[in-house]
């Protein structure tokens, strides 16, 4: 395998973290961002020389093309690029407050994009090179109780199918890592929670609440194989557009896009009556 330069974002803990840790047990180098000096110290101290710490926060676009400027500079050219920072927003729509679901959008949304956009003109030059952020299973399907974070991940993927196919003729590709349940603080002291103001919620959102509170620590998704995973498809020809991670992922999506599938088959018919008779004037 051929020794690669990575820049992953959010390295601090979970899946960030464990990303960095395969790569840097692959062989590979990785300059990952966190939002403190201690964080920064303690992942340099994962690999000497191999792993570079860099203080990032993703929703300042100055800053970000800044760091990868630099890191390109200082580190080596980019081989791979993971936009994995983000944080999961709970609370049902109509009790989450627009400023939390603009913050949401800011740091899942355009905190990647300007990850991935400050990376691509060097990888465009070279001809080569990976992109990669991490959606979710919540891009792709959706619960109660999460549409804000849902609704960044869905706007994330867009950009990632649509990017690909601009990129694959540059030798460019671009993956949509999509993980289920994974054992991270994410769904605990990482997530952000919307205050409770309409009692009407109650019988279907407390529930899913405390469920979401009493799996955290427990959850199926071992990081570090995904980690491993992610690492593989970084060194195969002709890598997916979509890796779901973990089989809860799997049966969720699965579900959720059969569900789309039987929508659209049910109403073929209504959805053909909206075409001019005569046909498209060209």
């Amino acid at each position: 395998m051929r020794k690669q330069n990575w820049l992953i974002t959010g390295v601090s803990t979970g899946l960030g973290r464990a990303f960095a840790e395969a790569a840097l047990a692959a062989g590979h180098t990785v300059v990952g961002t966190v939002r403190s000096e201690e964080d920064l110290r303690a992942f340099e101290e994962l690999g000497p020389g191999s792993a570079h710490g860099r203080l990032l926060d993703v929703t300042d676009d100055d800053a970000v093309l800044g760091v990868v400027t630099e890191v390109e500079q200082n580190v080596g050219p980019l081989d791979v690029v993971v936009a994995n920072a983000g944080f999961g927003l709970e609370g049902t729509f109509e009790e989450t407050p627009l400023a939390e679901m603009r913050r949401q959008f800011e740091v899942n949304v355009f905190g990647a994009a300007a990850t991935l956009q400050a990376a691509l003109p060097h990888m465009r030059r070279r001809r080569r090179g990976h992109l990669m952020a991490v959606t979710s299973m919540g891009g792709l399907m959706a619960v109660p109780g999460m549409s804000a974070y849902c609704g960044s991940k869905f706007a994330l993927e867009g950009i990632l199918e649509a990017l690909g196919k601009e990129v694959a003729q540059f030798g460019i590709h671009v993956t949509a890592i999509e993980p289920g349940s994974f054992r991270t603080d994410w769904a605990g002291r990482s997530m952000t929670r919307a205050e409770r103001t309409i009692d009407d919620y109650d019988t279907l959102f407390t529930p899913l609440r405390e469920a979401r509170q009493k799996a955290s620590g427990n959850q199926l998704g071992n990081p570090a194989r995904a980690g491993e995973a992610v690492v593989r498809i970084a060194s195969v020809e002709q890598p997916p557009a979509h890796l779901v991670l973990g089989s809860d992922a799997l049966r969720l999506v699965t579900a959720a896009r059969t569900a789309v599938d039987e929508d659209i088959r049910a109403w073929e018919a209504l959805s053909r009556t909206t075409d001019f008779a005569e046909g498209a004037q060209l």
